[in-house]
């Protein structure tokens, strides 16, 4: 089986869904380069006029980290930023192939310089793919993503893991997600006629009750932009989500995935949360990088994301923990501190940040995907139609 051109063919028709004469901006890594160049070749096969890569390099991140002082890591690029907005007027179709070639390249690295982020420039790329790009997010398998799963790099093993993961064993995979994304909004509506007031996750240490704002939406399966092209953000989904109200967040939260973070690896991660802020943070390992993450700004410490994921998913099925963020979110049940989303809100991308804010939406250059489900996991949902069982011991149970 080619996996990676039945990989590349999901990312540019079920992922951005590319269509003729648009152009294409892939964000990747070096170690992708193999894939990469598939990505490319589907892009242009589907009519776009041009595709543009921006190449990241762990090696070249460490140099950055290393020489330049906080103030550059922190300061945006005038050119950088305007690339962004003509990229969002044009419209372009955005691709990010992450799957981190090597996760401990910033061990020992000054934790605040490691998490340090071009706020302007992120908050400029945030509003272009919130309202005005189609974009998605994919994980590609690459040597030191295998090692840090199998402890070999055994690419072969990790693409059969993928290739399950993104339904790449199917006759027809772009098909196989679309029939997803129609159980997945299916649910979305289910959750939005309850109208629900909050939500609680409760077991296997974590109790942790958050609350909705009212009217909001539950998105789940894809999205579509405002030409009426649908598109999936990120592949593999299996989740649910919204945004709630980042002022009601009470309770404790025990993170029950290793979370890949600023080149490094974060263990046994606890958070506190008291009146929506998270207010204590404890971990096995990369406490010192959550705190730095947290310190980027004030919203980083509020929840932006409550997401709802089931044993259903072919994530969990899998039977790995894949030590990346963007598979194991959806692996189970998960929360995210950092950017709300706009679209959570009817008229949401309309409003401007005042209007917003004013709602109960979190703003901030972060937003990190943190997993709390799995086996013995509850959620229940409050509204006025009483407290109903989302997820029973981690099973989708709401009818």
């Amino acid at each position: 089986m080619d996996w990676i051109e039945r990989f590349a063919d999901v990312v540019v028709r079920a992922g951005v869904n590319v269509q003729p004469g648009q152009g294409v901006v892939l964000n990747t890594d070096t170690a992708h380069l193999e894939i990469a160049r598939a990505v490319v070749e589907a892009a242009y096969a589907a009519g776009a006029a041009w595709v543009e890569p921006i190449w990241s390099d762990g090696p070249m991140r460490r140099s950055e980290v290393d020489h330049a002082t906080l103030d550059q890591l922190r300061s945006s690029r005038p050119w950088a930023l305007a690339r962004t907005r003509e990229w969002a007027e044009q419209g372009v179709a955005w691709i990010s192939l992450v799957g981190d070639a090597d996760p401990h390249v910033l061990d020992g690295a000054d934790p605040a310089k490691a998490a340090a982020r071009r706020a302007e420039e992120s908050a400029v790329r945030r509003d272009a793919v919130i309202g005005k790009l189609r974009w998605t997010v994919i994980g590609a398998p690459n040597p030191g993503w295998a090692q840090q799963i199998f402890g070999e790099p055994d690419v072969d093993r990790l693409w059969h893991a993928v290739g399950t993961a993104m339904r790449l064993d199917q006759d027809d995979p772009v098909e196989a997600w679309r029939q997803r994304a129609a159980t997945l909004a299916a649910r979305g509506a289910a959750l939005d006629a309850l109208e629900l007031t909050e939500v609680r996750y409760h077991g296997d240490g974590t109790d942790l009750t958050v609350g909705l704002i009212p009217g909001c939406v539950w998105t789940g399966g894809g999205m579509i932009d405002e030409t009426g092209v649908a598109y999936m953000p990120n592949i593999p989904t299996e989740e649910v989500f919204t945004s709630p109200d980042r002022r009601r967040a009470d309770g404790v939260l025990r993170v029950t995935k290793p979370l890949a973070m600023a080149g490094r690896l974060v263990t046994g991660l606890r958070l506190t949360f008291e009146g929506g802020r998270i207010t204590s943070v404890a971990a096995d390992e990369g406490a010192d990088i959550v705190e730095a993450q947290l310190a980027t700004d004030e919203g980083a410490r509020y929840l932006g994301e409550v997401s709802l994921v089931d044993r259903d998913s072919r994530i969990a099925q899998a039977g790995i923990v894949f030590h990346n963020t963007l598979f194991d979110e959806n692996a189970g049940c998960h929360v995210a501190w950092g950017q709300s989303f706009p679209f959570a809100v009817p008229g949401g991308v309309a409003m401007s940040h005042q209007e917003r804010s004013a709602l109960g939406l979190n703003t901030s250059g972060v937003h990190t995907d943190i997993v709390v489900g799995g086996e013995g996991i509850t959620v229940t949902g409050t509204g006025p139609k009483g407290t109903v069982d989302i997820i029973r011991d981690d099973e989708w149970v709401l009818g």
